[in-house]
């Protein structure tokens, strides 16, 4: 199983492909120049070798049988040593030893046990098998044993594993040239990947990044780089222009606030009051959920830190929340990560205040694995209804269900927390909680 899995993650990686489609090539060409060659050059030319080897063994049998002399046999014993290069030797008596089974995968046996058979056509006895030079032959004669032994060149194309040799040699070399050049082409790809993660989770990008490498790489880094200042000159105008509708409108704000504090008291004037904070309330709502807090620097956090600070804030009772059941559970304590502080701080707080305005009992429970920071927020609340779990988060949305009928909220909660949880690369979605209400899962990658 963990195999298949690293083949399959290997397989997806460009530079993997990349050699894959350089290998397999490669390796089917030099699988047919060894096919050819072993059943083509080697077998006939171990083919030839053998006949030979057998057609001078017969001509030494008939000359021997012509004249069966010990002189004779010490003549021809000497000739074939000086002119064909064959130790042989004539033993009177002897007889044949027990037959061996034959090498099911031997070209050599095979081809010199056919040859005897058709050329010499007597019984024989063959040794092929070892890592001996020498290659022993015994043939019966009327009235001896006819032992030869031939250099193992001599019968058999012993030359393969020069072949062999230049053709993993010249194998290697070209894969190292291949894999240096291929991690080569590979690295601008993967430069221009980490960039494009780190804009994508709103952090800087390395100050060390240029396009390079083939044309088609600079063109596609060009084309990241222009996205990427048009995307920031578009941010920073919305923000200006964000910033001066901003101004405006609190200094009508505070027009009415100086307004309402000449007028003498009563219940009128305290409900315009009450009006002028709500109106003060969904500005600064709308202006957060207007600039996403992208402005923000990213730092090291201490995620439990955050966390506590939430939690005191909704026992301290802020926003009608007096009374509420905060439980914080933090895995691998401390929980160190890179994350804008004040817009992760706001993103949780939206969430355990939405949670906390419906139910008794919250529970956070915050943790880290597989590069993934993960907080869910649960409650005992009544929860929102599975097919407008995602529609909750879209801006000003709010269902006929009791979980969003309370005059406070602007409706904005959800979009700025999901909006915040972009930025930083990340998603937030909703699921039953364990406790009976909505449990919200906020991811985050660090």
């Amino acid at each position: 199983m963990a195999a298949g899995t690293l083949r399959r993650a290997n397989a997806e990686r460009l530079y993997a492909r990349a050699l894959i489609i350089i290998i397999a090539p490669m390796v089917l060409l030099q699988s047919v120049l060894t096919f050819v060659f072993l059943e083509r050059h080697w077998q006939t030319v171990t083919h030839r070798l053998s006949t030979g080897t057998v057609q001078n063994i017969g001509m030494l049998i008939d000359m021997y049988e012509e004249l069966p002399s010990k002189r004779n046999a010490d003549t021809l014993t000497e000739n074939a040593a000086k002119n064909l290069g064959l130790r042989v030797r004539f033993a009177p008596g002897e007889d044949l030893p027990e037959v061996r089974t034959k090498p099911f995968f031997d070209l050599l046996d095979s081809t010199l046990s056919d040859e005897l058979e058709r050329r010499i056509g007597r019984p024989f006895w063959i040794d092929t098998v070892g890592r001996s030079d020498f290659v022993d032959i015994r043939i019966k004669l009327d009235n001896a044993i006819m032992h030869v032994l031939a250099r193992r060149s001599q019968t058999y194309a012993s030359n393969s594993h020069i072949f062999i040799v230049w053709m993993l040699g010249t194998s290697v070399v070209l894969l190292t040239v291949a894999i240096l050049f291929l991690r080569n082409q590979i690295r601008p790809i993967l430069r221009l990947a980490h960039a494009a993660e780190s804009f994508g989770k709103g952090r800087p990008m390395p100050s060390d990044f240029k396009p390079r490498g083939a044309r088609e790489v600079r063109q596609a880094a060009h084309a990241f780089v222009e996205m990427r200042d048009r995307i920031e000159r578009h941010v920073e105008q919305r923000t200006l222009m964000l910033a001066g509708v901003s101004h405006d409108l609190r200094t009508i704000l505070t027009r009415f606030r100086l307004q309402l504090a000449m007028l003498e008291e009563g219940p009128e004037l305290d409900a315009m009051r009450a009006d002028v904070d709500e109106m003060q309330a969904m500005l600064e709502d709308y202006m957060a959920f207007a600039k996403g807090d992208s402005g923000e620097a990213i730092s090291s956090v201490d995620i439990g830190e955050i966390l506590g600070e939430v939690s005191s804030q909704a026992h301290g009772g802020k926003g009608g929340l007096e009374g509420k059941t905060v439980e914080v559970r933090i895995k691998n304590a401390p929980l160190v990560v890179r994350v804008r502080r004040h817009a992760f701080k706001r993103a949780i707080a939206n969430l355990v205040n939405n949670a906390a305005r419906f139910a008794d009992t919250v529970r956070i429970t915050a943790g880290k694995t597989d590069g993934l920071l993960t907080i869910e927020v649960e409650d005992d609340g009544p929860g929102v209804p599975e097919d407008e779990r995602e529609l909750v988060f879209r801006p000003f949305y709010r269902t006929d269900h009791a979980r969003n009928q309370d005059s406070g909220s602007t409706g904005l909660g959800l979009a700025i927390t999901r909006d915040i949880t972009r930025i930083h690369g990340g998603d937030i979605t909703l699921d039953q909680s364990s406790l009976g209400g909505l449990k919200a899962v906020l991811k985050v990658p660090v």
